[in-house]
Formats: C-alpha cells, structure tokens, sequence
C-alpha cells in the first residue's frame, strides 16, 4: 500500500481520526450536563437524557423515568438555542468525521491526497472544530 502522505501527513491522519470519534462519542453520550432532580440523579446533552421528568396524566403526577434516550422528537429539545446547538455539533462532528476517514483512506491509496487536497481538508476540519 503506497501513499501519498509524509510522516506529518499520517501522524495528522490518525489524529483527525481519534479527535472525530472523541467529538462523536461525546455527542451521543448524555453526560453534558449533571445534576439532581426530584431527588434522582439526572443527566442530558444535546442529543440523549438520563433519568428524566414525564407527566403522568392518569394520576395527574410528574414521575421520573430511570433510563436513557433521544429526546422523542426535535421539537421536544427544550429550547431553541439548545436545538441549534445540536445541529452546529452534529455537522462539525460529520466534518471531522468525513476529513479524518478521507485522511485514513490517504493513508492506504497513493496519490488521494495532494497539497491542494489537504490544505481544503484542513479548512474544512477547521470549520468543523
């Protein structure tokens, strides 16, 4: 496998790789914000929530339900800031994503990547940080 990279190139092709599956796995994991809350433990971020209030409304109670997940729809993330920052983190994170799986496959194919390529792929990871 021939590539068209130099040391700094691979060294920079596996790093984009390693900080884009750290900004993903932080995206998905719900753990932005910690914090208490009818007396249990609660935890969200922009994406998933932990242990969160629902209302009841056969007893006319609000009860916590103890388990992870998405929130059931956009429109239910609490408030418009909180929205756009989920879409702002989700397109970096695909951008880092996408710019650090272009580097790897430099890594393996001679001649994917030249100066103009990389020097476009490191704006675009710019951006996406």
């Amino acid at each position: 496998m021939a590539s068209s990279l130099t040391c700094a190139g691979i060294v920079w092709a596996f790093l984009s790789f390693l900080c884009a599956v750290a900004s993903c796995v932080g995206f998905f994991m719900p753990y932005w914000l910690l914090g208490s809350q009818l007396e249990k433990s609660v935890s969200f971020g922009t994406f998933r929530r932990c242990s969160y209030p629902v209302r009841d409304e056969s007893r006319q109670t609000t009860v916590m339900v103890e388990q992870c997940g998405r929130y059931a729809s956009f429109q239910a993330i609490p408030s418009a800031e909180w929205r756009i920052c989920t879409v702002v983190t989700g397109l970096g994170c695909g951008l880092l994503l996408l710019v650090a799986l272009t580097a790897l496959m430099g890594c393996c194919v001679s001649e994917l990547i030249s100066r103009t390529v990389g020097r476009v792929a490191g704006g675009i990871q710019f951006l996406g940080g």
